[in-house]
């Protein structure tokens, strides 16, 4: 059996310490943005329901179905657009996924990188995990950091998202929707 040696303290482990509450506040606004987009997600259910003209289970077994918040919000785009949908509603739908999905770039982003600090544990980066082809050369690892301004951007994203769910049970509510 081989002995696991030693190995020295992270940049990683060091953000994580008393001594960096900033990047701790980070993670917790993240998870925030995080919690408020699955909540406000799951309310597609009721739109399902009342789009398709389902009962609240067999609503959940198609949302769960589809496997990403885009496929979830072009259902129930396309559900809105069918010649049986009333013009009204149509339209307060379409109002509303398209404002939902105006914040998943923010959350994809920091949902699909990798975070990186400086070796004190400080100043900490997202570097983006996407490849683009740029004529004859690729480009990867875009890298941006985490400021005051884009700690205010994320807590506007997140605000925007508590809005975004008041309005779709507002909206439920008001066309009869399944709640």
């Amino acid at each position: 059996m081989t002995a696991i040696e030693p190995f020295e303290v992270s940049a990683s482990d060091l953000a994580m310490r008393e001594t960096n509450p900033r990047f701790r506040d980070v993670l917790t606004l993240l998870g925030q943005l995080n919690y408020t987009w699955t909540n406000t997600e799951s309310l597609l259910i009721h739109l399902i329901a009342g789009l398709a003209r389902v009962d609240m289970e067999t609503a959940t077994v198609i949302f769960l179905t589809l496997n990403t918040s885009r496929a979830r919000v072009d259902l129930v785009e396309r559900l809105a657009k069918l010649d049986r949908t009333d013009a009204n509603i149509r339209k307060d739908i379409l109002n509303v996924t398209r404002k939902m999905m105006s914040e998943s770039k923010l959350r994809n982003k920091y949902n699909h990188c990798i975070y990186s600090f400086d070796d004190s544990g400080e100043n900490v980066s997202t570097l983006l995990m996407r490849i683009s082809d740029a004529g004859d050369r690729l480009k990867y690892g875009k890298v941006d950091a985490i400021d005051d301004a884009e700690i205010a951007n994320i807590s506007s994203s997140i605000n925007r998202l508590i809005a975004t769910n008041r309005e779709i049970w507002a909206l439920a509510k008001k066309h009869g929707f399944p709640v």
